[in-house]
């Protein structure tokens, strides 16, 4: 836990979570238990990057487990109501790794829609927040234009910058390096420490054998989802 959090709160909790885990040629189901709290980094090895879509959306409770409790911030998501599981899925900041740019809408526009629906924080200082994300990420400011006039990995920064908008709760990174590895790493452990320092646990999911094994990562735990199987490697 990073200096500075003053209270170690429950984030987290999958809890004998039975979610579905996509293979080459067929599904099988893997039982997942795992507490995480404010100011930790879970690492996540996964085979594919369907799991870690799959994982992700078990952890803010897009998809429910088959059997078992996944619980954010000591509400289970199973048996919260709709409007309270969507204010609660406002202090979830996310990194996809699928694309899910809105075509129609500008690229600032974009990163600031969870914020603009979630808070009542007027557009300018949610603009201006964004672009100082965006110089964090590697970019000379918030790129203009829609999704499609930009680049993939400018792109990519774009979407890591969204993810830490509003200083969220927890922040679901799946493969964040996609496409920037090693080039965004060192940005993205600063605003990792920075958003742990603030309370924000985090937890950051990768099929990438060299993001993996790469030592500079300050995980306080690491995990691998292999098959049936969701073993800790070590906390």
């Amino acid at each position: 836990m990073q200096s500075g959090i003053v209270e170690r709160r429950v984030v987290l909790v999958l809890d004998h979570a039975t979610l579905l885990s996509d293979q080459a040629g067929g599904s099988e189901t893997v039982t997942v238990n795992m507490t995480l709290h404010a100011g930790e980094l879970a690492l996540i090895h996964v085979e594919h990057l369907q799991q870690a879509l799959t994982f992700a959306d078990t952890c803010s409770g897009l998809v429910s487990p088959a059997q078992g409790h996944v619980l954010f911030l000591n509400q289970d998501w199973a048996r919260v109501p709709s409007d309270l599981a969507n204010a609660l899925r406002g202090r979830i900041g996310r990194v996809f790794a699928a694309s899910t740019w809105l075509q129609h809408l500008s690229l600032l526009d974009n990163v600031v829609l969870r914020a603009l629906h979630h808070t009542h924080r007027p557009f300018a200082e949610l603009r201006d927040e964004a672009a100082q994300l965006a110089t964090r990420f590697g970019l000379p400011g918030f790129p203009a234009g829609h999704p499609r006039d930009c680049m993939p990995e400018d792109l990519q920064r774009a979407a890591c910058a969204g993810a830490f908008l509003g200083n969220p709760v927890l922040l679901l990174l799946e493969e964040p390096t996609f496409g920037v590895y090693p080039d965004l790493l060192v940005p993205l452990i600063h605003a990792i420490r920075w958003a742990r320092s603030r309370g924000s646990a985090v937890l950051w999911l990768t099929a990438a054998a060299a993001v993996w094994n790469d030592p500079s990562l300050p995980a306080t735990s690491r995990y691998r989802l292999v098959g049936r199987q969701f073993m800790e490697v070590y906390r």
